[in-house]
């Protein structure tokens, strides 16, 4: 089986308020899968019904090829928003604690975590009480605790949340590294270049409704408009202009180009080409910047919501 998670039509109400309205979802082994939504979509109480926090009124979650049970915890490691450390408990004695709640022996938990403080360079902080760490550095600890039991599925939700620029980076990159030793991982974040770098697949909720869903890749081209972003230098730029109206939906464009020349957005139709463009431009003038402008996931996320409202 490809697939590690399978959600499917869950349905979640509070009272009167439908939280996820018959969503199903299907999570392939070893991807990075982002979850994606305006707050108050429904993305946490996906998360809940997936750590078994909260059940689904209706539908069922497949874990690898299981339904759901509560042993499957073991199998799960979950970063949330909200951290959740002892503050004025040891680093160490908790890390040692939170291992074992989730099955390791103390003499492996040893083991494991020595090997990510040294990884993170963190040791120091070992007899440390959290509250005497910055955010940065307790959401470090959170990040060991949350994968030191190597669990198949890895859920988290606004990771890099309190990290500069430089530890952003450093978690991504273990991220990605255990995506490529197996771990299958939920993404939830409103980081929209965070999705771009690291996710495989997608899915959108809005208003409890699943909107979205797909390979990132596949989605680009579901949103791409056809449009190239182009510099041109050339003596006779209204001329230029002219031409291409003729055959093109042509608009002016802003963006940095390293020498003075015509800056346009230009949309080809479904009967032309990019070669088409690009062979009547270099009749006119010396071509100096060419690119298609494929949607971001940031382009993607507000087209589909702003549809879906």
């Amino acid at each position: 089986m490809n697939n590690l998670l399978e959600i499917n039509n869950v349905v979640k109400t509070y009272g009167d308020f439908t939280a996820l309205n018959d969503v199903s979802l299907t999570i392939q082994k070893g991807s990075v899968f982002g979850l994606l939504g305006p707050n108050g979509a429904g993305k946490t109480s996906l998360i809940r019904i997936i750590n078994q926090i909260t059940m689904p009124d209706s539908g069922s979650v497949i874990l690898d090829g299981e339904p759901l049970q509560p042993n499957h915890i073991e199998h799960i490691g979950y970063l949330p928003e909200e951290r959740g450390l002892y503050k004025s408990m040891k680093v160490g004695e908790q890390a040692l604690y939170l291992a074992q709640l989730k099955g390791l022996s103390k003499t492996e938990a040893k083991k494991r975590l020595k090997y990510w403080f040294d990884k993170f360079d963190i040791g120091a902080w070992w007899g440390k009480k959290v509250e005497e760490l910055s955010k940065g550095m307790a959401q470090k600890v959170q990040f060991v605790v949350t994968v030191l039991h190597q669990p198949k599925l890895l859920i988290f939700d606004e990771p890099f949340s309190g990290f500069d620029p430089i530890n952003a980076k450093l978690i991504a990159k273990e991220i990605l590294q255990l995506r490529d030793e197996g771990a299958t991982i939920i993404f939830s974040t409103h980081r929209m270049e965070s999705v771009e770098e690291m996710c495989d697949s997608i899915a959108l909720i809005d208003h409890g409704n699943k909107i979205l869903d797909g390979k990132l890749d596949d989605i680009k081209r579901q949103f791409r408009t056809n449009t190239f972003q182009i510099g041109l230098k050339t003596t006779n730029e209204e001329e230029v202009i002219q031409k291409l109206k003729e055959n093109f939906e042509v608009t002016q464009a802003d963006f940095k180009l390293l020498n003075n020349g015509l800056k346009l957005n230009v949309k080809v139709t479904e009967k032309q080409s990019a070669n088409d463009l690009l062979s009547f431009l270099t009749t006119q003038g010396d071509v100096q910047h060419f690119v298609e402008l494929v949607p971001s996931a940031n382009d993607i996320f507000i087209a589909a919501v702003n549809k879906n409202s």
